[in-house]
């Protein structure tokens, strides 16, 4: 008795399903993710300038308010508004007539005390013989002799009045007492201008060279003197650039003249002045200007880019570094100032250290990173990050 046949194809399907449900229950091994790769900058110590912005204003050199010491009626003018002006030109003429009459009369007056002077002078020489031979008493030589004296202080009280005289008629020429430029007239001839009044005639301004007046906080002088006392910082003489509004440099470079001994109690700062060469008198006086002043150098600094530096959630200044065993630490750093696109760092970080300024997302402390040195290609053969389409050919 024969069976019946039996397909062979449904359990050809079975088998090949069993196969395909045994392979894909198995667990597939573990891909190794390979170490990230990051860009750091070696930090390393250098020679550093230290300078401080600050805001300030233009100041003249020297300034002289002219103010007359006669009175009288001005006769005339004698120089132009805005003009450059020597020390020692006539400014301003007075009426000197009166001046004049003065003069006159104290010379007359002194003319006369001479010839009394004279006088007196042969009767006491007359006396002195007269009373070597006994012919005049003594009491009426000493007379002679004391008329004589008086004529010859009579002589030098009327030259001393006909110098005074003399000063005051040049004081009807008004003189510019020092060399600069002339501001603004505030009277016109036919003016009555009184000795030594209250408003002055005219400014004089010496403005080559010129002070900037600077405001520094006295927090950081304090600083700063504590860093020249220690060492930190070597201070050399101080020079200033000076910033126009527009924030363009001017040519000429200033030094520090004098710092102020007291300190502003309402704003803790303190006065500095610059004195500015300015030979073509472009600053004038009350300009407002910046002032860039190198405080000394550091000659030991470190700084770190400030691209690899930021902020915790405490807002503390932190770095991450990868140490010799390829290792990322986090450090907490204290920073001083910018230099340039730097920070100056005060504490934290070292000589040496290689500060993460790329690749910041991919790491974590504790974990590990390839560095490459910033401006450097990768290391040839080098591990990297796979590729997202590669990855998914193969799952």
């Amino acid at each position: 008795m024969s069976l019946p046949a039996v397909s062979l194809r449904p359990v050809a399907l079975l088998v090949a399903a069993s196969l395909l449900l045994a392979a894909c229950s198995g667990e597939p091994a573990q891909m190794q993710m390979p170490t990230p790769e990051v860009t750091v900058v070696t930090l390393t110590e250098q020679p550093v300038p230290l300078t401080r912005e600050l805001a300030g204003r233009t100041v003249p050199f020297v300034v002289a308010e002219v103010r007359p010491q006669a009175t009288g009626i001005i006769e005339q003018r004698l120089f132009e508004e805005g003009s450059l002006v020597e020390a020692g030109q006539v400014l301003y003429r007075l009426d000197d007539a009166t001046y004049q009459a003065a003069r006159a009369a104290a010379a007359a007056n002194l003319a006369r005390a001479r010839a009394s002077a004279n006088s007196a002078r042969l009767a006491a020489d007359r006396s002195t013989e007269l009373v070597a031979e006994k012919l005049v008493a003594q009491q009426d030589h000493e007379r002679t002799l004391a008329a004589a004296a008086e004529a010859q202080a009579d002589v030098a009280a009327y030259q001393a009045a006909l110098q005074a005289a003399d000063v005051n008629l040049g004081y009807t020429r008004i003189t510019a007492p020092i060399s600069g430029r002339a501001g603004k007239s505030s009277v016109t001839q036919g003016a009555l201008v009184t000795a030594n009044q209250e408003m002055a005639l005219v400014t004089v301004q010496q403005l080559d060279p010129i002070y900037v007046d600077l405001s520094q906080s006295a927090t950081e002088l304090t600083q700063l003197r504590k860093d020249i006392e220690a060492g930190r910082v070597e201070q050399d003489g101080v020079e200033a650039t000076i910033l126009l509004e527009d924030g363009s440099a001017y040519a000429q470079t200033g030094v520090l003249e004098f710092t102020d001994v007291t300190v502003d109690p309402g704003t803790g700062s303190y006065s500095l002045r610059v004195r500015v060469p300015n030979p073509d008198n472009f600053l004038l006086p009350g300009m407002y200007v910046r002032a860039v002043v190198g405080l000394g150098t550091r000659p030991d600094a470190i700084l770190a880019p400030q691209q690899g530096i930021s902020r915790d959630a405490k807002g503390n200044a932190t770095a991450m570094v990868v140490n010799a065993d390829g290792t990322v630490e986090a450090r907490v750093v204290q920073t001083r100032q910018t230099v340039g696109d730097q920070w100056l760092v005060e504490s934290g970080l070292e000589a040496g250290d290689r500060v993460i300024i790329e690749g910041l997302q991919k790491v974590r402390p504790g974990g590990s990173a390839n560095a490459v040195e910033a401006g450097k290609p990768a290391a040839a053969g080098a591990p990297s990050a796979p590729d997202a389409d590669a990855s998914a050919d193969a799952a």
